[in-house]
């Protein structure tokens, strides 16, 4: 009878371990895919930032009274460089996006500038770019609420709680940039 209860006390231990080894790899699996998804989001927030300069440029040519928004985009774009955090990097965002739509709306001053081939050229670039950025938040997204679901569940909340994995944040969009934009076509023009 001893062998045999010995035997049952050694299954339930051996189950246990595969269990805890399973849900350890799945949570460090998961986290690792969400660690991938936000390097592809900064990889397109480069991307994005590094076009900005040659725009930045482009614009300067044309519009050299505009200093002040010019170097609101400037300013926008170096507040990302300096980020760190999902949190950051979404505040920094915002701000580029405001400074970018502000750039815009100087550009509709200067009907040469947007039938310059260098400056449409830019243009489908950021539009390429704000796209793949889209995409990779999304993901990220994606991958935060995977993880996070691991973390929290029963069972893998106690693994998660034993060996230190902890929710992760989404990246979030602020109520401003919910807002539709305003678009006018004919008020000013007569």
């Amino acid at each position: 009878m001893k062998k045999w209860g010995l035997w049952v006390v050694l299954g339930v231990i051996v189950l246990l371990a595969i269990f805890s080894f399973s849900s350890y790899n799945g949570l460090v699996t998961q986290e690792q895919k969400v660690d991938t998804s936000w390097a592809q989001v900064e990889n397109q927030l480069k991307r994005r930032s590094d076009l900005i300069p040659n725009l930045v440029e482009t614009v300067k040519g044309y519009a050299s009274q505009e200093k002040e928004v010019i170097q609101s985009v400037t300013d926008a774009r170096a507040q990302l460089a300096g980020a760190n955090t999902p949190k950051e990097y979404a505040n920094a965002d915002e701000n580029l996006n405001g400074a970018l739509n502000r750039l815009l709306v100087v550009v509709e001053n200067y009907p040469n500038l947007k039938s310059n081939e260098n400056f449409r050229s830019l243009m489908d670039t950021l539009e390429g770019t704000e796209n793949r950025l889209a995409v990779a938040r999304r993901d990220y997204n994606e991958s935060v609420e995977t993880y996070n679901l691991k973390v929290r569940r029963f069972p893998g909340n106690i693994m998660a709680n034993i060996f230190g994995f902890s929710k992760k944040s989404y990246y979030e969009v602020s109520e401003k940039d919910q807002e539709n934009p305003q678009v006018d076509f004919g008020s000013g023009s007569e």
